[in-house]
């Protein structure tokens, strides 16, 4: 009885555990939720820009099932380039509204097309050649790419942490609902994510390259027997999860107001979680996965402290792969089906 009851409501459990917990504790202290509401908010925003890292992760794992270890590095100087080029187009605090709308809507533009451009030289220059190689070669040139760029970033900006000129006054408060606190760092990370992930969505539901994607990672050989140009499809995934990783590293830079050179490591490996947690190769379940990979941080650095946070992250994916073990939605790759 008791095996069936962990079988069916296990990974329940296993979700609702910290905010449960915490929540009962607030009521028997504060009298209300205020606190734990606080932690989900902050722990949304946050998982929004992981969950867009995360999409690169699953996109180039679903269709050529390689961990793409250079992503984050990828990410890293998506943050970089922003900086960048908030000093070419003379971005300051004292920018005007529709200025700083403009000079940001052009920063996504390149920081985009320049991770999107990196991503997909690092497909050509290293994977393609290694594609019908035993699988631990291209792995190792993706962990060789990713010492490369950090190395790139330390050689940019120095070994020290960089600030990044607080643009949108990501701690400013926009609105209090409730006693939650809603800032504009927050409404920045949801509202800029949110199109991002509907258009992604929209492409490879709809269009006839996201088809040749999905067809491409379901089984790469009948895709080519069909007239499916596999490599150029493959190097627009790259292109695509490159120019998520390059918007999140906006964002984040934005948000955290500060950037340095080792950020995509913890960044990848944390979206990298993500990605397996909601079930590799799954779209909704990367989304999904930084999400709740947000909230536990949040909680853990607001509750338990921040020393201990990756151990309660990657304790929670233990668990989660126990009672799941292809994820919370579940894989979508070629072993998958």
């Amino acid at each position: 009885m008791a095996a069936a009851f962990l079988s069916r409501y296990g990974l329940i459990l296993v979700l609702l555990a910290l905010p449960v917990y915490y929540g009962a504790q607030d009521l028997s202290h504060d009298g209300n939720l205020t606190r734990l509401a606080e932690n989900l908010k902050d722990g949304v925003s946050n998982g929004a820009i992981w969950a867009l890292v995360a999409l690169g992760y699953t996109l180039v794992y679903g269709i050529i099932e390689l961990i793409n270890f250079a992503h984050g590095d990828v990410f890293m100087i998506g943050s970089f380039a922003s900086l960048g080029f908030f000093g070419t187009i003379g971005l300051t605090l004292t920018t005007g509204t529709l200025g700083l709308i403009g000079g940001l809507v052009a920063t996504l533009i390149v920081a985009g097309v320049t991770c999107a451009s990196l991503n997909a030289l690092i497909e050509r220059v290293a994977y393609r050649p290694l594609r019908n190689a035993p699988k631990l070669a291209p792995l190792i040139t993706a962990v060789g790419f990713s010492f490369i760029l950090e190395n790139v970033g330390l050689l940019w900006l120095g070994g020290q942490f960089q600030g990044v000129p607080d643009l949108i006054h990501a701690q400013q408060e926009l609105v209090n609902i409730g006693g939650v606190s809603v800032q504009n760092g927050d409404v920045l990370a949801i509202a800029a994510t949110i199109p991002l992930l509907l258009v992604l969505g929209g492409f490879v539901s709809g269009t006839r390259m996201g088809k040749a994607m999905r067809a491409t990672a379901q089984d790469p050989e009948a895709a080519r027997l069909m007239g499916i140009n596999v490599d150029t499809t493959i190097s627009l995934t790259f292109l695509i999860g490159g120019f998520l990783a390059g918007a999140a590293g906006l964002i984040y830079a934005l948000y955290q107001t500060n950037v340095w050179f080792f950020q995509g490591f913890r960044a990848g490996l944390i979206a990298f979680t993500a990605a397996v947690m909601g079930g590799i190769g799954n779209l909704r379940g990367a989304v999904l996965g930084g999400v709740i990979i947000g909230c536990i941080q949040q909680i853990s650095d607001n509750r338990i402290g921040s020393k201990w946070t990756e151990a309660v992250v990657f304790a929670y994916l233990v668990l989660i792969m126990v009672f799941r073990p292809r994820g919370l939605l579940g894989e979508e790759t070629r072993e998958a089906g």
